[in-house]
């Protein structure tokens, strides 16, 4: 080989070399690309890329929030690609994104603590009763939870509260509605002297005007507006007046309905029942016992462990099946879901083992059901209806594409999955990967008597 031959073959492999380097995008942990279905994730988001910049930030939607962000994000619902609801327990103080994840230097991605961290002596917590010092944050964890402690979003009712009104949080915007961009479409201001904990909104698939439906497990009540939100059409429940009988509810979790406006309600967290109403509203019958006594905070005496049918410990989620008329209830502190017909007799069992924490159930159109474990796995689950598990997806953590909390799940007539979560604080966007297997990918959520 010539020397000119020689040096223009090493200018050749050179340029290979550097072309091969240079095109392969550089991630460091967080960041998403646009994903094929045979790239690999570890399951991380499963079928699903995260969208990036979905939705924007507080401070973008709203300008005047500049220095704050997202409070604990219970709910979300979408109607169609271009309209999804989302509700949060007001606002929190926004976190310098270096902060984000404790002191954790060079261990994830190289970032620098701005300060020293602080080690904090807490009295008695050693097995021999000594005090034992620990750092905080603690590294590699997130540096806030936004649902729980004293300083958290407001609306924990068994939390020694001491947040200051303006200072460690706002109670603003509590409920709007964004777009497939995660820009704001319509907010709901208006109604948040309204609410005091908004735990779930949700559309009835059968209901033409499409009326927005609002959790609100603080004020023991369920209230129903037209669809922008500009009245105020019904109430369910006696709000700020919790009980157990026929008009009223203790901190009621979920809603599902029948074809023919039938809808049951989980309540809840301080009642154990589920209640039957008719399509306007009038009380049916209710069923339901309680082997964990929220008084007490303890099991009840005497209920055997695990215990049996028909007794709950925290009802926090409900489908129902339009075909067999088949009512499915999330008993989710003793990690399993109930089944019962209409009327309250118990049909089967699901047994989904000692870890289970449903939050969310959502029976799709093609007949699969779909949960969102919160604090137990952290992941998305697929079910069939007879209860064996076909799929699932997710890992916990604070970053993009990642879980905390998943309180509640949608999707969009497009594809899209949306989370909202309640422990990070914030909502999630996914979309199918390129060449998922549709058999792995969240079916649509039933819309019966409307499509848009």
């Amino acid at each position: 080989m010539t020397r000119r031959a020689a040096a223009f073959l090493a200018v050749t492999v050179g340029f290979l070399m550097s072309l091969a380097l240079f095109s392969k995008p550089t991630l460091v942990r967080g960041q998403t690309t646009a994903q094929s279905a045979d790239q690999s994730d570890e399951q991380v988001t499963g079928p699903y890329a995260v969208v990036k910049d979905w939705p924007k930030p507080l401070s973008t939607l709203f300008p005047e929030e500049k220095g704050w962000t997202w409070g604990a994000t219970q709910a979300i619902y979408a109607q169609n690609p271009n309209r999804i609801f989302v509700s949060m327990r007001g606002e929190l103080p926004a976190i310098r994104g270096v902060e984000q994840l404790g002191r954790i230097g060079s261990a994830l991605g190289g970032a620098v603590a701005t300060a020293d961290p602080l080690n904090i002596e807490w009295p008695g917590a050693g097995e021999d009763g000594r005090g034992i010092f620990l750092t905080l944050p603690t590294p590699g964890l997130p540096a806030r939870n936004a649902s729980i402690g004293p300083t958290a979003s407001p609306g924990e009712p068994h939390v020694k509260f001491v947040a200051r009104e303006n200072i460690d949080y706002r109670w603003k915007h509590l409920v709007f509605v964004l777009d497939g961009q995660g820009n704001l479409v319509e907010d709901w201001s208006r109604w948040d002297k309204t609410f005091k904990r908004v735990h779930k909104i949700l559309i009835s698939p059968y209901d033409p005007e499409k009326r927005v439906w609002v959790d609100d497990d603080g004020r023991c009540a369920i209230f129903i507006f037209n669809n922008d939100g500009k009245q105020l059409l019904q109430t369910i429940g006696t709000p700020n007046d919790c009980g157990a009988d026929d008009k009223r509810f203790n901190r009621q979790t979920d809603i599902a309905w029948l074809p023919d406006g039938t809808f049951f309600v989980t309540d809840g967290y301080e009642n154990t029942r589920v209640v039957k109403f008719d399509k306007n509203g009038k009380y049916v019958t209710a069923w339901g016992k309680p082997s964990w006594d929220w008084i007490t905070r303890k099991d009840v005496p005497g209920v055997p462990n695990p215990p049996p049918p028909n007794y709950f410990h925290t009802v926090h989620g409900i489908q129902a099946d339009p075909v067999t008329r088949r009512v499915f209830v999330s008993d989710r502190e003793n990690h399993r879901i109930q089944v019962f017909d209409e009327n309250g007799n118990f049909l089967t069992m699901w047994n989904l083992g000692p870890y289970a924490a449903i939050y969310h159930m959502l029976l799709t159109a093609d007949r699969h059901m779909w949960m969102s474990d919160g604090h137990g796995t952290y992941k998305i689950l697929e079910y069939d209806l007879d209860g064996k598990l076909l799929s699932s997806w997710g890992t916990w953590g604070p970053l993009p594409g990642e879980l905390w909390g998943v309180h509640e799940i949608t999707t969009d007539q497009l594809g899209n999955l949306y989370v909202a979560e309640v422990f990070n604080g914030r909502a999630q966007k996914f979309q199918p990967k390129r060449g998922a297997d549709p058999a792995k990918l969240m079916g649509q959520q039933m819309r019966v008597a409307w499509k848009d």
